[in-house]
C-alpha cells in the first residue's frame, strides 16, 4: 500500500509479473479491497465521534461514504475505464493475439487510484481538521489543496494502471482530468471550502 504513495510504477511492475504467471491482469483475492472497506469505516467512526453526531450519525454518513462514493461511483468509474481502453485504446495489430481489458482489472485499478485519494481526501483531511473547519483563506487554501491533489493522484494511478498493459496505446487520455481539476481548484480558491462543504454535508 505504501508503494502506492511512494513508488506507484513499482506496483504496476509487480501487476505485470503476476500477469505472466497467472495469465491474467486482476488481483486473485479481494483483500486489499476489503482493507480499504475497513479504512472506510474507522475514517468515518473517526469523523464521527469528533463531529459528535452519534451511531445515528456514523450510520447516515456512512452509506453515501462506502456505498456510494467507493462501490457505486467505482463501479461507474471502472466500468467506463474498461469501456475506453477497450473500444479506443487498444493496438490493431493482426498478427498478435487479441487481448483486451478485464472489468475486474479495471476495478482493482480504481481502488489502487482511490487508496491515494482516500490518503488525500479522509486521513490528511482528519488530521488537519482543526485548522480546516476555521474561516480563514489558510484553511480554505489548504482544503482545497488536499483535494485537487487528491483528484490529481487518482488520476495519475489511473493512467499508470492501464500504461502497465503493453496492448493499450494513448494512455495519456486519463490524465486529462488533472488539468481540469486544477481549473476547478483555481476557481474554488475565491470561496468555495470544499472541506466546509464536505463535511456540513455528511457529518
Amino acid at each position: 500500500m505504501l508503494y502506492l504513495l511512494v513508488s506507484p510504477r513499482h506496483v504496476y511492475r509487480n501487476i505485470y509479473y503476476h500477469k505472466q504467471t497467472k495469465n491474467q491482469w486482476a488481483r486473485d483475492d479481494p483483500a486489499f479491497m476489503i482493507l480499504q472497506v475497513f479504512g472506510i469505516l474507522a475514517a468515518t467512526a473517526a469523523y464521527s465521534v469528533v463531529g459528535g453526531v452519534g451511531v445515528h450519525g456514523f450510520l447516515k454518513a456512512l452509506v453515501p461514504l462506502l456505498v456510494v462514493n467507493y462501490v457505486v461511483a467505482g463501479i461507474l468509474l471502472a466500468t467506463v475505464t474498461w469501456f475506453v481502453a477497450n473500444r479506443f485504446l487498444r493496438h490493431q495489430n493482426v498478427h498478435a493475439a487479441d487481448q483486451q481489458v478485464e472489468w475486474q482489472y479495471a476495478f482493482d485499478v480504481h481502488c489502487n487510484s482511490f487508496f491515494a485519494f482516500f490518503v488525500f481526501a479522509y486521513v490528511l483531511q482528519f488530521l488537519f481538521l482543526p485548522l480546516l473547519m476555521k474561516t480563514s483563506w489558510i484553511s480554505l487554501f489548504l482544503g482545497n489543496s488536499l483535494f485537487v491533489l487528491a483528484a490529481s493522484a487518482y488520476a495519475y494511478i489511473t493512467y499508470l494502471g492501464f500504461h502497465a498493459m503493453p496492448f493499450l496505446q494513448h494512455q495519456e487520455i486519463f490524465l486529462y482530468t488533472i488539468p481540469m481539476a486544477a481549473v476547478a481548484y483555481l476557481i474554488s480558491l475565491f470561496g468555495f471550502n470544499v472541506s466546509h462543504h464536505l463535511i456540513d454535508y455528511y457529518f
